[in-house]
């Protein structure tokens, strides 16, 4: 299966007057069943506990609990690519990458695997679905 690294603010949630993305349920419904889901935030170094009671403050119940038994932890220091499998079949969401990050993505030949997600944009998390849907089939 297919692993998607998923960020939560600026993705899941909006980075500004934090609330739930726009169609946030409806997407991760589609990608913890289409993917092997792994945290890659801040919110989650090792254990996924801090970045699900964080989420829990915006998010539907029924969203945190498919979240808490799908999507796995990560563990990194400095940069979220140090928990990459760029050996892997794999997508990246995430706002905000550092130069860093896509540098390290560009020397592996893997910088299309991160999708910049950009929630200013109209229907943004059903524009990435599109785009993830077509990748897995």
């Amino acid at each position: 299966m297919v692993k998607l690294y998923l960020d939560i603010d600026g993705v899941l949630l909006t980075a500004k007057n934090t609330q739930a993305a726009p169609g946030v349920d409806t997407f991760i419904d589609f990608v913890t069943s289409s993917f092997a889901c792994y945290w890659l935030t801040t919110h989650c170094k090792g254990d996924s506990a801090p970045a699900l009671r964080y989420l829990a403050r915006y998010l539907q119940p029924a969203t945190v609990e498919r979240l808490r038994h799908v999507v796995r932890p990560t563990t990194w220091d400095t940069l979220k690519t140090e928990a990459i499998d760029v050996k892997a079949d794999f997508y990246w969401l995430d706002d905000q990458p550092f130069q860093t990050e896509l540098a390290y993505l560009q020397a592996n030949g893997v910088a299309n695997r991160l999708l910049t997600v950009n929630l200013s944009r109209p229907d943004e998390l059903a524009v990435i679905q599109t785009r993830l849907q077509r990748a897995v089939e």
